[in-house]
């Protein structure tokens, strides 16, 4: 399995870690299939964003009354480690919702995508997705 992202997106994504300097930037992917239409920007209102994330509820509702009146669909979700290390974490993994949505991770001038292992209702890790990166 693969993931398609436009360069563009890419380059998108890059951009907002490094402006999010010491903090988690955050957001959605949407798209279908494997294919990333658009990079959405949330705002990170976990209680400490230099070591988590949490993606603003009201986006995600936002994004959910943009599905059912057409829009495109939520692909999945994107953040960064400003740690470096652009794999899960631990708390990625206790904190992931278990429905099978594709993740980003940007670290160190990468991106790195995941999709979550599901066992019963709980997220238990992420496989590597090849994230190929078009145009």
């Amino acid at each position: 399995m693969a993931l398609h992202l436009s360069s563009s997106d890419w380059r998108q994504l890059l951009d907002w870690a490094e402006s999010a300097g010491t903090h988690e930037c955050c957001g959605l992917l949407r798209g279908e299939g494997d294919r990333v239409a658009a990079v959405q920007l949330t705002q990170n209102v976990a209680a400490d964003p230099t070591r988590h994330f949490e993606i603003d509820p009201a986006a995600l509702f936002s994004a959910g009354r943009d599905v059912r009146s057409g829009g495109i669909p939520v692909l999945g979700y994107f953040h960064s480690h400003p740690n470096g290390v652009a794999a899960p974490s631990a708390t990625d993994i206790a904190q992931a919702a278990p429905d099978g949505r594709f993740w980003l991770i940007i670290a160190a001038g990468a991106i790195t995508a995941w999709q979550p292992v599901i066992t019963d209702t709980h997220v238990t890790g992420f496989t590597p997705v090849a994230l190929i990166v078009e145009g």
